[in-house]
C-alpha cells in the first residue's frame, strides 16, 4: 500500500540548511575584500569597506535605538498572534502603523539625517528636481543628457532611471514638499504601504491564511533599513499596488468593477516601468497572479493602460526603448566596467539576503513539496519573483546596490516564510529583527 512520505523531519532539515547556506553566503561575500584583498568596487575602497553592501563599518547608537529595540521586542512577542486574530481591516491598519514606526525608528538611529541624507545627495533626484522649470523640455531632452560625455549629463540616479522617478520629486517640490526631510518622509509614508498591497493581493487570491502568516515578515524585517531612505521603496510600493489592483480585477465578480481595477492596475504598472528600467520584470509576478486567479480578462485592459502610459511619455519626448541602450552604454562606461561579475553574480544574492533577511534561505528551501491552493499561491508568486531576480542578476545590469534596487521583489520572496512551521516563524522573526538592528547600528548603508 502506498504511503504519503513524512515531510515533518525533512521540512526543518531543509529550513536549517537554507538558513546556514544564506548566512554562509552573507559571510563569504563580506570577507572577500579584507581577507583576500579583492577590490570588488561596491564603494570606494578603505579599511571600513563592507561588501556586498554599498556601505562601510560605522557602529553607532542614536535617537531611534531605544524605539527600534522596543518595537523589535514587541513585534517578536505579539506580531504573530495579532496577525492571526485581528479582523482584516484592523490587521491592515496595525500593519501600516507598525511598519511605519519600524521604518522611522531604524532611520532615526542616524537622527533626522537618516531620512534626509540620501535624497539630499547630489547624485539623487531632489537637487535636479528643484531645477526643473519645463517638464516638456525635460522629457524632450532627457535621453541626450544620459551619456557621460554629454554636456550637463544627468547625475547617477537620474541618468539610471526613466523620468517617471524624477517627475515624482518634481511634483513634491511643486507642492512644497521638496525639502530633503519632507521628501524623505513622503517616501517613507508611501513605502510603508507596500506590505498592505501584498496582503491585499493574497486575500484577493483566496490566500488570507498565508497573508496572516506572512504579515509579520512583510512588516518587520531588514528591508526597512533600506526602504525609509531609498526611492526604490517608492517604486516597490507603486508596483505592489499595481499588482494588488490586478488581483482584484481578476477576482472581481462584476465586469465594470473588474474593468476599473484593470485600468488602475495598468496605469500603476505602466508608471512603475517609467520609474525603473528593471521593473518590467515585475510582469512575471503579474502573470503569476493571473494564472492563480484563473482569469485573463484583466490583461487586455491593463496592457492597453500600461502601454498608454509608456506611449504618453514617448509622445512627450522620452521613448523608453531609445533610452535603454543609451543607459546601457553609460552603465558600462562607469563603475560597472570594474565591478567583477565573478563576484557580483553571487555577491548580489548575498546583498539581497542582507535586505530580505537570512531567513529567506529557509523559506526558499521549503518551496519543494508544496500542497494545497494556498501553497500554490506562494509557490507561483515566490517563483516568479525569484525568476525576476535571476534574470536581473545574469543580465549583469545589476552589479552591487541591489539591497535597494531589488526592493520591489523582496516582499514577494518573503511570502515563502509563510510556509515555515509556527515555531520556525516565531524564532525566525527574531532572526530577521536582530539582522535589521545589527545592519542599522553597525553599518553606514548609504541608503
Amino acid at each position: 500500500m502506498a504511503t504519503t512520505p513524512d515531510t515533518s523531519r525533512r521540512g526543518p532539515v531543509s529550513a536549517w540548511l537554507g538558513v546556514v547556506v544564506a548566512l554562509l553566503l552573507m559571510l563569504v561575500a563580506s570577507v572577500v575584500q579584507p581577507w583576500f584583498g579583492w577590490d570588488v568596487h561596491a564603494r570606494a575602497s578603505g579599511d571600513r569597506f563592507f561588501p556586498p553592501l554599498h556601505g562601510y563599518w560605522e557602529p553607532k547608537v542614536g535617537a531611534g535605538t531605544v524605539p527600534a529595540v522596543v518595537l523589535a521586542l514587541l513585534g517578536w512577542r505579539y506580531a504573530g498572534s495579532l496577525a492571526e486574530r485581528l479582523p482584516w481591516r484592523r490587521l491592515l491598519a496595525a500593519s501600516y502603523a507598525a511598519g511605519l514606526a519600524w521604518l522611522l525608528a531604524l532611520a532615526f538611529v542616524d537622527g533626522t539625517s537618516g531620512i534626509s541624507r540620501v535624497l539630499g545627495n547630489p547624485d539623487e533626484y531632489l537637487e535636479t528636481a528643484r531645477e526643473v522649470t519645463d517638464v516638456h523640455a525635460l522629457l524632450a531632452g532627457y535621453v541626450s543628457h544620459i551619456p557621460y560625455d554629454s554636456p550637463d549629463n544627468w547625475p547617477i540616479h537620474v541618468a539610471g532611471h526613466p523620468p517617471g522617478a524624477l517627475l515624482v520629486f518634481v511634483g513634491l517640490d511643486r507642492v512644497g514638499l521638496g525639502g530633503d526631510l519632507a521628501a524623505g518622509l513622503v517616501v517613507t509614508l508611501v513605502a510603508a504601504t507596500t506590505a498592505l498591497a501584498v496582503l491585499t493581493t493574497l486575500r484577493a487570491l483566496g490566500a488570507e491564511a498565508v497573508a496572516r502568516r506572512a504579515a509579520p515578515f512583510l512588516v518587520l524585517g531588514p528591508a526597512a533599513v533600506f526602504m525609509a531612505v531609498s526611492a526604490d521603496a517608492l517604486f516597490a510600493a507603486v508596483a505592489a499596488w499595481g499588482l494588488a489592483a490586478l488581483a482584484l480585477a481578476a477576482t472581481s465578480p462584476g465586469r465594470p468593477v473588474a474593468v476599473a481595477w484593470s485600468l488602475l492596475a495598468g496605469l500603476l504598472l505602466g508608471y512603475a516601468v517609467m520609474m525603473s528600467y528593471g521593473l518590467p520584470l515585475i510582469g512575471l509576478v503579474a502573470l503569476a497572479i493571473l494564472v492563480l486567479a484563473r482569469s485573463w480578462l484583466p490583461l487586455p485592459v491593463a496592457a492597453v493602460a500600461a502601454a498608454a502610459v509608456v506611449l504618453a511619455f514617448a509622445a512627450a519626448g522620452f521613448a523608453w526603448w531609445e533610452a535603454y541602450p543609451v543607459l546601457n552604454d553609460r552603465y558600462w562606461a562607469g563603475v560597472a566596467s570594474v565591478r567583477p561579475a565573478s563576484y557580483w553574480l553571487w555577491g548580489n544574492l548575498a546583498a539581497l539576503l542582507f535586505s530580505a533577511g537570512p531567513l529567506l534561505g529557509a523559506g526558499l528551501a521549503r518551496l519543494g513539496g508544496l500542497r494545497g491552493r494556498a501553497d500554490r499561491v506562494v509557490l507561483l508568486l515566490v517563483s516568479a519573483a525569484a525568476l525576476a531576480v535571476v534574470v536581473a542578476d545574469v543580465s549583469r545590469m545589476s552589479k552591487a546596490e541591489v539591497e535597494r534596487i531589488w526592493l520591489p521583489f523582496v516582499p514577494w520572496l518573503l511570502l515563502s516564510l509563510a510556509l515555515l512551521p509556527e515555531r520556525w516563524r516565531r524564532w525566525g522573526l527574531a532572526l530577521q529583527l536582530v539582522t535589521a538592528l545589527l545592519v542599522q547600528h553597525l553599518l553606514y548603508t548609504s541608503w
